[in-house]
């Protein structure tokens, strides 16, 4: 007898619609082929579905008919005696019931098939956790700067350079946001402008080293930062007054409430002032106001106007103040910056400012992404493209087992519409077990992402907020997202296999088939492909930066710690800090200690460059160089090599003469041809005469994105500023080495803090953003293998369990193990290879791309390229082939009788 015509006498059997014939016929079917149990009892759970029957009731009604003949089951009371089984149907098909069984029968299938429900939930989950994260840190950057008061008319002033080494971009001229409130009242509503001072901070015997932003009084009104405590009007008004955050008090004083307190700020005169606490702040909003980098690294705040001994925040030849002004409501930016270049070229006084800077205006909700040549902008595409390709391979990993199922529920389908079932609700059926997994995986990545934040978080340098602190609309995206998603999964199963014959499903012919295999290869080599290039891109980016830290840097960072030391610009501060710093040398566990105001950080302290050039030349040929101001010890101290001369002579030159040391790329901008020639000339910069005393071999001052710089060194005795001693310390027991120089730092410099860094500190600062990149493309690598796998491991065993028949088959006619496992391994390896293939020129040109920014950068070697292909293949086939060995070991007579 047929199977399809079976099939329909054994459902009118059980739905009591079969006549005397059908049931001798059916009966006499039942006991020759006894072990085709199994369509009576899948058509006997089908109807149940049908029925809206819970599992108590099934297994209720099958104890008390176990051992009863199938034609008594009219006599448990399955069925309503007194209607026909399809009218009882269709007096129950409405929505309320039908979205209830819909829902039921999804469950039962999770449950049913809890390996690949467990694969799907688990590799979907991951890749939302994923973007969940990624997306957080990406709406905490979009934050800076959006929560200040009026942020939509707030602009910065930034300065165009003729030259860009002239000056530095985030500097303009205090006096002229002042003119322009003054003289353009109509145009500008308020101004600030602030420069940043470091020093020593103590309250009893509390001492630290930190960050003061010496501004103006605006601060408080213009951007509305909140006040715990304190009037905002009047609190930056008084001379000696000083306004902190909450961090701070609770820092100092171990309350908020400190309005009246007193604090001793030390300035760079060598003197100390106590300063009045007049008001305290609320946790400050990202922004780069209070830090130029967004990271609100300040958290003092004083009057400039009223504390010049710290810093001056005025004059028309002053460029080293970060300005910002509030237009008017409805003003237009252009019409500001006409005014802007007209009050700079009547009032600047500098001839070189004047001709050399145009100002212009940057929305203060744009400069942070567009500050560093746009760096963080590109960091945070590059962060939301990895996002997104790892959501989609967990999308398409979720989508392909979904359709590599959908093809063993052919008979189960044909079953239900034997039944009466229609074919849109046969859609609907398909369309909710999809959305309910994905919303179960939705709502297991919520999970995942509380768990993995805090850990995220150290990855990444970054916080990254928790669920509770979005806006509340962001309830709504999950909800989106497992509704988008699960149509997207469930709609190619639900309309190809609703769409089949009612014979056809009951025989399990597919005619899409074909298709329906290629479609999932494409998706599988997708996702192999998109794996490749984040594997490729991860070891690439390692490369690059390990070139920052491990490469040839020109100097040695090595064992060098470095400190902020107390300020007395004098001759006199100087000899003192000369003293300290020869002490310190003469330590044991000290190689040599150099004194400066700049280490190899990229922190160029300088806002407006002079041009330097050859005594004699013409001044307007002459280059403008990063001005690095050492001692005669910072060569020896970073290992910087000399090609020609000494760094510095012990002894002092007359007046007339002061001493100069340059790098090679100065030499080559000065017009010297070899280093020797230079020795002994004479430049003028900055307006006096210095002789060259020493050239050095270039190095790397600044990130690699610059090409090096023309460098010019002076002595910390001409120009009588400094910042920082930098110790090489001896290799070996470092931590002992640390704690000897703590003591001995306490005794020569008692109640200034000794808060050290290393180099690799410094270095780690000046590439946070690619670290950042790193420890993401990390991340995100593990996680895409993570997926293709789960995804191999998934449609393999889809493909083992459809094949069971042909494996049992294979194996009686003489078929060994490893011919078995070679049989699926050349289907899987196939899309392997053609993927990468596809994946090795794309993540070539991708990183080419990338590592364009840098003007000194690794070569793409075949290094990142095979060792994608091998892990990713290798990983791959052993999967493959513990699935394909376990199922190929199976008895072959009990895969045939089970199928």
């Amino acid at each position: 007898m047929e199977n399809s015509k079976i099939v329909f006498l054994l459902i009118k059997y059980i739905t009591q619609e079969a006549n005397a014939e059908e049931v001798a016929e059916v009966k006499n079917w039942i006991s020759a082929h006894p072990e085709n149990e199994q369509y009576f009892v899948q058509l006997y759970e089908t109807w149940h579905d049908m029925l809206y029957l819970n599992e108590r009731e099934i297994s209720k009604i099958k104890a008390a008919n176990s051992n009863k003949p199938a034609s008594n089951l009219a006599t448990t009371g399955l069925f309503n005696p007194t209607r026909t089984p399809f009218l009882y149907y269709n007096h129950r098909r409405n929505p309320q019931y039908m979205i209830g069984n819909y829902f039921k029968i999804a469950w039962r299938n999770l449950m049913k098939h809890k390996l690949f429900s467990l694969i799907n939930i688990f590799g979907l989950s991951s890749g939302i956790a994923f973007t969940l994260l990624i997306s957080a840190y990406v709406w905490s950057v979009y934050q800076v700067n959006r929560n200040v008061r009026n942020a939509d008319n707030q602009f910065v002033i930034l300065s165009k350079w003729k030259d860009p080494n002239m000056g530095n971009e985030a500097a303009s001229v205090p006096e002229l946001s002042k003119a322009l409130k003054t003289n353009y009242p109509h145009l500008v509503a308020n101004y600030f402008n602030a420069a940043p001072a470091v020093t020593n901070v103590s309250s009893g015997d509390r001492h630290f080293r930190e960050r003061l932003l010496v501004g103006d009084s605006t601060l408080l009104s213009m951007y509305g930062l909140k006040m715990l405590h304190g009037d905002s009007r009047t609190a930056l008004q008084g001379a000696f007054s000083v306004v902190i955050t909450e961090n701070i008090a609770r820092k100092y004083f171990g309350k908020t409430d400190v309005v009246g307190k007193s604090i001793n700020v030390q300035d760079f005169a060598g003197g100390n002032h106590d300063y009045i606490v007049t008001g305290v702040l609320d946790e400050l909003p990202k922004n780069t106001i209070t830090g130029l980098d967004g990271n609100d690294e300040f958290q003092f705040f004083v009057n400039g106007s009223l504390n010049k001994e710290l810093r001056h925040i005025d004059g028309w030849d002053n460029t080293s103040t970060v300005d910002h002004i509030e237009l008017q409501k409805g003003v237009d930016p252009k019409i500001v910056e006409a005014a802007m270049l007209e009050q700079l070229r009547r009032n600047e006084t500098d001839e070189q400012i004047k001709q050399n800077m145009t100002p212009y205006l940057v929305p203060i909700k744009d400069y942070y992404f567009q500050a560093n040549n746009g760096l963080i902008k590109k960091m945070i595409w590059t962060l939301s493209c990895i996002a997104f390709f790892i959501l989609l391979m967990a999308v398409i990993n979720f989508i392909n087992i979904c359709i590599g199922r959908s093809s063993s529920r052919m008979k189960e389908m044909g079953i239900r519409k034997v039944m009466g079932g229609l074919r849109h609700q046969l859609i609907w059926q398909f369309l909710t077990e999809s959305i309910v997994t994905v919303t179960l995986a939705t709502l297991v990545s919520l999970f995942i992402y509380s768990l993995a934040r805090p850990y995220f978080n150290l990855a990444l340098g970054h916080e990254v907020e928790d669920l509770l602190s979005f806006p509340r609309f962001f309830l709504f995206i999950p909800l989106l997202f497992s509704v988008v998603v699960g149509t997207l999964a469930g709609i190619y199963p639900a309309l190809v296999l609703s769409d089949l014959g009612t014979i056809d499903s009951l025989k399990g012919r597919l005619h899409s088939f074909k298709e329906n295999i290629w479609l999932r290869k494409t998706l599988v080599a997708f996702q192999f492909a998109t794996a490749a290039i984040v594997f490729i891109g991860a070891i690439i980016v390692s490369q690059q930066i390990n070139l920052f830290f491990n490469g040839n840097l020109g100097y040695s960072k090595d064992y060098v710690v470095y400190a902020q030391v107390p300020r007395d610009w004098s001759p006199k501060g100087v000899k003192k800090m000369e003293a300290i710093r020869d002490q310190l040398a003469q330590m044991p566990e000290v190689s040599s200690v150099s004194l400066s105001w700049e280490i190899p950080n990229g922190m160029d302290w300088e806002m407006f460059k002079t041009a330097a050039y050859r005594q004699g030349g013409n001044p307007s040929q002459g280059v403008n160089p990063q001005h690095l101001v050492t001692d005669n010890q910072y060569a020896a101290t970073f290992n910087i090599p000399l090609k020609a001369g000494r760094f510095f002579s012990t002894m002092e030159l007359s007046e007339e003469s002061s001493q100069a040391v340059i790098n090679e790329s100065a030499l080559t901008a000065l017009g010297y041809h070899n280093p020797n020639e230079a020795i002994g000339q004479r430049i003028i910069f900055q307006g006096n005469t210095f002789t060259i005393y020493g050239v050095t071999a270039d190095f790397h001052f600044g990130s690699m994105q610059q090409r090096i710089q023309p460098i010019i060194f002076t002595n910390v005795n001409d120009v009588n500023i400094y910042r920082y001693l930098s110790i090489k310390i001896k290799p070996g027991h470092i931590q002992e080495h640390m704690e000897t120089l703590q003591k001995k730092w306490s005794v020569l410099m008692p109640g200034t803090p000794f808060q050290y860094s290393f180099m690799d500190d410094a270095l780690k600062r000046l590439y946070a953003n690619e670290i950042q990149l790193k420890e993401a493309s990390y991340i995100a690598t593990g996680l895409a293998l993570v997926i293709v796998l789960l995804g191999v491991l998934g449609l393999i065993s889809l493909s083992i369990q459809n094949r069971t028949r042909e494996i049992g088959i294979r194996k009686v006619l003489g078929a060994s193990v490893t011919g078995i496992t070679t049989l699926f391994l050349k289907d899987f390896l196939k899309v392997t290879v053609i993927a990468n293939i596809v994946a090795c020129p794309l993540a070539y040109l991708i990183m080419r791309g990338w590592l364009s920014d840098y003007a000194y950068r690794i070569d793409i070697s075949f290094t990142p390229f095979i060792s994608s292909i091998a892990i990713l293949s290798s990983m791959t086939a052993v999967l493959i082939i513990l699935q394909t060995i376990r199922a190929a070991l199976t008895n072959p007579i009990k895969s045939l009788k089970d199928n």
